[in-house]
């Protein structure tokens, strides 16, 4: 998609209140491109999951507009992958893959061949037939990621999937959520808390203040893909990682 096409997600000066008395979003505005990866940085209660819940349709703007596939009437397919992997834990690792096109009235049979095929994209396909008790965490975080991109879906929201994973188990997943990222060419809306994580994964960073969240600063990490865990010491990452502790210090205050 060209820099003159029209966003794949837009919010426009979004608020949201629950209950009528907690404010957790004050004017929200940001664009997110087809094939974009934009991450949400910011303090703990600042609304970054509840950003992702608008633009998958889970929850209503108070005020304001919000531009999505979930919510447009043209459609497309968005998938979210919350922190738990939330598994079933009767169901095997093929049929908790195979659940969103089960919903979708679609054979078993008849998926067969694109469950393996996301399987083995992820690394799991010696597991098909093993049970989430029997998977490590950063093996059921495949499997909950697995049956995201299974429903090939043009937007990927992702809410801190990584967060409690090891450092070695999350700097993986990383590296293989951009190749899963650029292979699908999907839109990608990532929160995180880590400020290494977000340079590491992004094209764009969108720094949130506390609550009422708004959008208080854009670094753009201007480096080219794939990255490496080479990446991580060049100089480039950690000037980012210096602008964005920056941010966050004023975000906070």
């Amino acid at each position: 998609m060209s820099e003159a096409s029209s966003p794949l997600i837009s919010l426009h000066q979004v608020h949201k209140r629950f209950g009528g008395s907690l404010e957790a979003l004050r004017g929200v505005s940001f664009d997110v491109r087809a094939g974009e990866f934009v991450a949400l940085l910011g303090p703990s209660g600042c609304g970054k999951s509840t950003v992702l819940r608008l633009v998958a349709g889970l929850e209503a703007a108070s005020a304001g507009r919000v531009s999505a596939p979930a919510l447009d009437d043209g459609g497309g397919a968005t998938a979210f992958v919350f922190q738990e992997p939330t598994l079933m834990p009767w169901a095997s690792v093929f049929d908790n893959v195979w659940l969103p096109l089960r919903l979708a009235q679609r054979s078993r049979a008849a998926c067969a061949p694109l469950v393996r095929q996301v399987l083995a994209t992820v690394g799991l396909a010696d597991f098909e037939r093993a049970y989430p008790a029997q998977l490590s965490g950063g093996m059921k975080m495949r499997a909950s990621i697995a049956r995201a991109l299974v429903t090939q879906p043009r937007v990927l929201l992702m809410d801190e999937p990584f967060a409690a994973l090891d450092d070695i188990t999350r700097q993986k997943l990383n590296g293989d959520l951009l190749r899963w990222w650029a292979e699908q060419r999907l839109a990608a809306l990532f929160v995180t808390h880590s400020v290494a994580e977000a340079v590491f994964l992004s094209q764009r960073v969108l720094v949130m203040s506390v609550r009422p969240g708004r959008i208080v600063a854009e670094v753009a990490i201007d480096e080219p893909y794939p990255r490496t865990a080479a990446f991580r010491s060049h100089p480039a990452f950690v000037d980012a990682c210096r602008r964005l502790g920056e941010a966050l210090e004023h975000a906070a205050a």
